[in-house]
């Protein structure tokens, strides 16, 4: 629709940049908090990294639900700022913390009784106890973690990214060298393996909340939300159904997108230690990787959004493309990069050759993957932007669910009694689950395009 002309995308992309890097930095940072756990305790044993990557599934799904119905809050309370009122954007952000704590409890109950998740994973004894013991870590950070969502969600709808990549930051400091001190024993502290980074990242993020808290206070920008010095607001049954009905299915949609990911470890702890700490060490890569076309998207999907209020609807469309076509661009790159040294990036993880050898086959797949991830989740934002969510929640059940979860059940354990042996296990699942990830990003790209066509023919922007 748009031919991505070389002067009008590096235009599109002066645009972009501003605000994609904070939120990629912030996110790194988020993520660093995986990646440094997961270097620390390859280094460990093998029994704790399987652990690690079923713990970690484990709870990526409970938090990544929750934190889609907090983050309802960044349309409202941005609409609110934008109609310049800020104080009732200030009472939305206290019902929003209400349904942070109601989330809190039903997630901290989760997470401390795992047995439905392990049952699923079928995890050993062994690895089962060092599941739980850094489950309930992260017990202890859920409530930090979902009310941190809801400054996050303020922030982002005020323009501030800025703030909370900083505190993000200041989370990785502290993160860091206690999950070392906690997993290795250092300093006196006993040696706790992966149940350290639990602790560790509970610490971490209650030091961001209170963090938050006192620059809630001390900014006089936020003075006019009037978010402290009363107490908290009771509950009002109109506010938090109003956040609801927007949140549930956002957080259906990004829990989908996750799980059908996240859910390829609890699948493949059936193989074995090795496998599943082979995938722990590739699934983290990817996401690593994935952190720079959810920047662009987060960026393209808030341009595309002011140029829709503005009624400027082609250089809504001409952003939405833009962002599309640079991201996808950018993880070829990427994606080719990591490929060509895939052999030194496993080394900076774990000197193990078993592990090693199981993670080498898997990376096989990250430039394809890449690719196909960056297009399904820019697409998915813009669409977002244009408030198209029903469509795109139904193409991940069918890509994420049914072919890469549902062919990757088939391949790795050869539910038909025919697949090759080369395509069993481990490398099933990710061949089923780069395929899903395929078809997702075409399918969000032709109903992108569609959306376009539509708004275009109707001279302007109408959503659905």
């Amino acid at each position: 629709m748009f031919p991505p002309r070389r002067a009008a995308l590096l235009a599109s992309a002066r645009r972009i940049a501003p605000l994609a890097w904070p939120v990629l930095v912030g996110q790194l940072s988020v993520l660093a908090f995986a990646t440094i756990d997961t270097m620390l305790v390859a280094r460990a044993s093998a029994a704790d990294l399987a652990a690690l990557a079923v713990g970690g599934a484990i709870y990526i799904t409970v938090f990544i639900g929750f934190m889609g119905v907090l983050m309802a809050l960044m349309p409202i309370a941005g609409q609110l700022h934008g109609a310049g009122q800020p104080a009732e954007a200030g009472r939305e952000t206290h019902q929003a913390v209400w349904l942070a704590l109601a989330l809190s409890a039903l997630g901290c109950t989760l997470l401390a009784f795992p047995a439905p998740f392990l049952a699923l994973a079928g995890a050993g004894p062994e690895v089962a106890a060092k599941v739980r013991a850094y489950l309930l870590g992260l017990a202890f950070a859920l409530p930090a973690s979902l009310l941190f969502t809801v400054f996050r969600a303020l922030n982002n709808a005020v323009s501030r990214p800025k703030a909370v990549m900083v505190l993000q930051l200041g989370g990785l400091a502290v993160k860091a060298p206690l999950s070392a001190a906690l997993v290795f024993g250092l300093g006196g502290l006993p040696a706790l393996g992966v149940a350290g980074c639990g602790i560790a990242t509970a610490f971490a993020m209650w030091a961001q909340v209170l963090l938050a808290a006192w620059v809630l206070h001390r900014d006089a920008f936020y003075a006019p939300f009037a978010l402290l010095g009363r107490g908290l607001d009771r509950p009002r049954r109109a506010a938090l159904a109003g956040q609801l009905r927007l949140g549930l299915p956002m957080g259906a949609s990004i829990m989908v997108e996750v799980t059908g990911f996240s859910f390829m470890a609890l699948f493949i702890s059936r193989l074995g230690t090795t496998p599943v700490a082979g995938h722990q060490i590739a699934a983290n890569l990817v996401s690593l990787l994935f952190m720079l076309p959810l920047a662009i998207g987060n960026a393209t999907s808030t341009l595309v959004a002011q140029r829709i209020g503005a009624g400027d609807a082609p250089d809504a469309r001409r952003l939405g493309w833009h962002g599309l076509v640079l991201g996808c661009g950018l993880a070829a790159l990427v994606g080719a990069a990591v490929f060509a040294t895939r052999e030194q990036v496993l080394g900076l993880y774990t000197g193990n050759a078993a592990v090693v050898a199981a993670a080498l086959p898997l990376l096989a797949w990250v430039a394809v993957f890449h690719v196909a991830d960056a297009a399904q989740i820019i697409a998915a934002f813009v669409l977002r932007a244009y408030k198209v969510a029903t469509v795109p929640l139904l193409i991940y059940v069918a890509a994420m669910w049914g072919v890469g979860l549902g062919g990757g059940c088939v391949l790795a354990f050869d539910l038909l009694g025919f697949v090759p042996p080369a395509l069993q296990g481990a490398r099933g699942f990710w061949l089923a689950s780069t395929t899903g990830l395929v078809l997702a990003g075409v399918a969000l790209t032709l109903e992108l395009l569609r959306v376009m066509r539509r708004d275009r023919a109707a001279g302007g922007v109408r959503s659905t």
